[in-house]
């Protein structure tokens, strides 16, 4: 009785993100009760693998008692602290010291908060405040890649290169631009990494020539396409890109919302290319999705070209929220908890979970595996010689998230037929191998989908 009448008030009352509103409202909510671990329970009792962290975020897994008792601890003794009026909090201020002394370089600076939406949002204030100072305020144009994700703001979401994102909504701007995406699989170049990397190296070129190297500011990308597919660049990429941005005087701006915090294997990403960005986003994992909060991480020489440049004058940017008391508190124990055993723990689970995906590779479904840590993604096909994507009538979106549900299962299912997996770093061997025998089960119920057999005829 609970559980139904959840579901007619959530279809009478909660908007929720990325849906069809009116398709949402025929199938009803599915109510998460508890979860513990790796493991999610609904209303009705069913437990599931939680492959997908919630939404790329619950790295340190469900019901860690330490996280638990720092934001109870928190809440008692100061559940709020404004970052207004030179004021501020223990738990803020130790967060951003223990944060800037393991980011790249000289990421010493970090601005609060509450998501990976509004921290890109910031860099974007942040990079066009820069350029006043500097006295070049025509800098004002931004390049991202196609199939990239920037979040879901109105600006964040004209730099995110997916159509869904901008369809009804005016975007993107006139002074967002896009280059080709490094995808391999399906790469008009070929899947050679040199040639890949030659070839973004030289759309950048050509873009910032399009639009002149005077007035393109910054350029944003991901470490590892997330949203739009798990798209792993080539070894080498990020770090040609990163230089030709320093030649170019264009800004770098790297996106970890969602490779922050072990998801790869190293607390950043970025580390595993050898890359220093001017700034870099994080959230998700920065609290393990337990609390909101992100970051933006700001290099020297933009701190100090905007503090210069400011003066005495207050930069007019902020966020009540920003430097929550109770949001860094969990910060600080998720932090403990990556580096007393999680971090090596998601870089062996990782590597159990890649083995186990690129065993299904011979499966008449599947095109592609790929993938680098605790982040991966199988691509569905009809046709692995002409990469024939499953037809829109097999509604992989649905009907694959419906059967891996089923199957005990949660894991993202892309509407190209693209599976995303981005498992708690907690996980046992015996948990990333359900992921993958219940996978398996999964794609052997979709391949005798009707319309699934129809394609591969």
């Amino acid at each position: 009785m609970l559980s139904n009448s959840l579901i007619e008030l959530d279809r009478a009352h909660l908007v929720h993100p990325v849906a069809s509103y009116r398709g949402h409202e025929k199938a009803g909510v599915r109510v998460l009760k508890s979860a513990k671990g790796a493991t999610v329970t609904d209303a009705s009792g069913k437990q599931l693998l939680d492959g997908f962290a919630g939404l790329w975020c619950v790295n340190a897994g469900y019901g860690q008692e330490s996280i638990v008792e720092a934001a109870t601890q928190q809440m008692r003794e100061l559940p709020y602290a404004t970052g207004y009026f030179s004021l501020g909090s223990e738990p803020a201020i130790r967060l951003a010291a223990e944060l800037a002394d393991r980011t790249p370089g000289d990421l010493n600076h970090v601005y609060f908060t509450l998501g990976g939406s509004d921290a890109v949002d910031s860099t974007i204030r942040f990079i066009r405040y820069y350029y006043h100072c500097k006295g070049t305020p025509q800098k004002d144009q931004f390049i991202s890649v196609e199939q990239g994700y920037h979040g879901s703001s109105t600006v964040g979401a004209g730099l995110t290169a997916l159509p869904l994102f901008h369809a009804g909504f005016g975007l993107p701007f006139d002074w967002q631009h896009k280059i080709p995406s490094h995808y391999a699989y399906r790469n008009p170049v070929g899947n050679d990494p040199a040639t890949i990397i030659a070839a973004s190296v030289a759309a950048l070129r050509a873009k910032v020539e399009e639009l002149g190297a005077d007035r393109v500011a910054a350029f944003y990308v991901e470490p590892i396409q997330g949203s739009g597919g798990v798209i792993v660049p080539p070894d080498g990429w990020l770090k040609a890109m990163r230089d030709t941005c320093a030649e170019l005087d264009i800004l770098f701006i790297a996106d970890e919302v969602i490779t922050g915090f072990g998801r790869t294997g190293p607390l950043f990403a970025c580390a595993d290319d050898g890359v220093v960005p001017d700034m870099m986003t994080t959230a998700k994992g920065l609290t393990s999705g337990y609390v909101p909060m992100g970051a933006v991480f700001m290099s020297d020489k933009i701190y100090n070209t905007i503090a210069d440049g400011a003066g005495a004058a207050a930069i007019g940017h902020g966020y009540t929220y920003s430097a929550h008391p109770v949001s860094a508190a969990v910060g600080l124990a998720v932090l403990k908890l990556y580096e007393g055993g999680l971090l090596e723990n998601g870089r062996k689970m990782g590597a159990r979970l890649m083995a186990g995906l690129e065993s299904l590779r011979d499966h008449p479904l599947v095109g592609d595996v790929r993938g680098r840590g605790m982040l991966a993604a199988i691509e569905m096909v009809v046709d692995k010689d002409k990469k024939t994507p499953l037809p829109a009538a097999a509604e992989p979106a649905k009907r694959v998230f419906d059967r891996a549900w089923d199957n005990g299962l949660v894991i993202r299912a892309f509407a190209n037929g693209i599976l995303g997996y981005a498992p708690p770093l907690c996980c046992t061997e015996s948990e990333i191998d359900a992921i993958v025998e219940r996978t398996a089960k999964t794609l052997d119920q979709t391949m005798a989908d009707p319309d699934v057999r129809a394609a591969m005829a």
